[in-house]
């Protein structure tokens, strides 16, 4: 899977030079440790510029408020989320589409575990649920871009019903993992197990392929 790359829509100023991208990379970097450790409310650009060891002028000048910050990561784990899922459509062989959303769930539990921040903060939701996109909550966006994803994959018809019933999927699939961690630092995979058998179930029953 290739490196995500810096998503320019919080950023004050785009990084052109090798070592500006890296630099704002750090950031992103630190600020997903610390999340983590300090959550939301207790992230400070101090903290950030301390952890990224950068000046905090560096800070403001790509950045111009920790949201801004936050909302620059959701999109990088946006970015990485759909990579990691593009991987497992191109290198693995599904007998129907709804195992794709399988996979999907699959993609989203491993960034649980592997990926700094990403428990804490998932796409946003704990800042703003608009965060991804001001017209849309996040898991809005992430069910269209399922979709996308989805029709292309297996050359599926794109209906309204198929959009509604990932969207419903998603939005139940995110509170139930949201519980297995809640359960287990891990991920409670009893949890787990039901909620993949619940989404398969729904979308078998309710969505023709």
């Amino acid at each position: 899977m290739s490196t995500p790359t810096v998503t320019t829509g919080p950023l004050r100023r785009v990084p052109v030079q090798g070592r500006s991208v890296a630099r704002v990379q750090r950031m992103l970097d630190a600020c997903a440790e610390l999340v983590d450790e300090v959550g939301y409310e207790g992230l400070t650009t101090t903290l950030l510029a301390e952890r990224a060891e950068v000046a905090i002028g560096s800070v403001y000048q790509f950045f111009p408020d920790k949201r801004a910050i936050v909302q620059a990561l959701a999109m990088r784990n946006m970015d990485a989320y759909l990579q990691g899922l593009s991987a497992r459509f191109a290198n693995e062989t599904f007998a129907h589409w709804w195992d794709g959303v399988d996979a999907a769930i699959d993609v989203y539990i491993h960034m649980h575990r592997s990926v700094a921040g990403f428990r804490t903060l998932h796409f946003g939701d704990v800042v703003d649920m608009h965060l991804l996109d001001a017209e849309r909550d996040n898991n809005a966006v992430i069910a269209e871009r399922l979709a996308e994803l989805l029709v292309e994959q297996f050359r599926l018809l794109d209906r309204d019903r198929l959009r509604f019933a990932l969207l419903i999927s998603v939005e139940a699939a995110d509170a139930l993992i949201k519980m297995a961690f809640r359960r287990d630092v891990a991920g409670d995979e009893a949890v787990i197990v039901e909620a993949k058998a619940l989404i398969r179930e729904y979308l078998h029953r309710h969505v023709s392929a």
